[in-house]
């Protein structure tokens, strides 16, 4: 693996079992992201994108294979040492925005920086310069009931970025958002990204968006394959 991989999944394999039958979902899977690289994931329901970004996002262990997040292989890590590895390399963003609704937009970006270690003021600084990035410096003091889904999304996203992580996760970030506000988040995300230099990947079934990005891949029989 070169040192500038972000994360890389080598020979992934997971199976689930369902009475006495066996289900293959990841079959010596592949996959390498460089900073500052996004990747659409695109595969239909049940081809096993959740466990997937599970996987790469160290909260699923795999039967068999090894996750390298930059410098570091996690198969042999004890919970204790993903869980650390995850809170400082790994942010994700999910379809729903899973903000916690008693708190601000600044608040929601400061707490994952605090739980790190950072001051208070420290992780308010950095909020706030997330905020004004995607737009939303206005919206800091409103909770989440408060702003539109799209508002929402784009304090989600910038949760995920708070800790400046290595690699970004995103599971239909856009999935029940309407095709204008989704085009915007999306757009929000990717600049994000690539202006902090995290790899990206994230599933999609949005081909429109997908195509923006700058690899595609797929799942094929527990294998990610390359699309074209």
């Amino acid at each position: 693996m070169s040192e500038a991989d972000a994360l890389r999944l080598e020979g992934v394999e997971r199976r689930y079992g369902r009475g006495e039958t066996t289900i293959e979902v990841l079959n010596g899977a592949e996959l390498t992201l460089k900073p500052g690289e996004s990747v659409a994931l695109i595969a239909p329901s049940g081809a096993g994108k959740s466990t997937l970004l599970h996987i790469a996002g160290l909260l699923e262990r795999p039967d068999a294979g090894e996750v390298h997040v930059g410098g570091a292989t996690t198969a042999a890590m004890n919970d204790e040492k993903r869980t650390a590895l995850r809170r400082v390399e790994i942010g994700f963003v999910y379809q729903f925005h899973h903000l916690l609704p008693e708190f601000s937009a600044l608040e929601n970006i400061v707490l994952p920086q605090m739980i790190a270690g950072l001051s208070r003021a420290e992780a308010a600084a950095r909020a706030q310069e997330l905020l004004n990035y995607l737009g939303l410096a206005a919206r800091a003091d409103h909770r989440p009931a408060e702003l539109s889904g799209g508002e929402q999304q784009r304090v989600a996203i910038a949760r995920a970025l708070a800790n400046a992580p290595r690699v970004l996760l995103a599971d239909e970030p856009t999935g029940n958002l309407d095709p204008k506000t989704a085009d915007h988040v999306f757009d929000a995300l990717a600049e994000l990204a690539k202006a902090s230099r995290v790899a990206a990947l994230v599933a999609t079934h949005n081909l429109d968006l997908a195509a923006r990005m700058d690899r595609r891949v797929t799942l094929r029989d527990g294998l990610v394959v390359e699309m074209v």
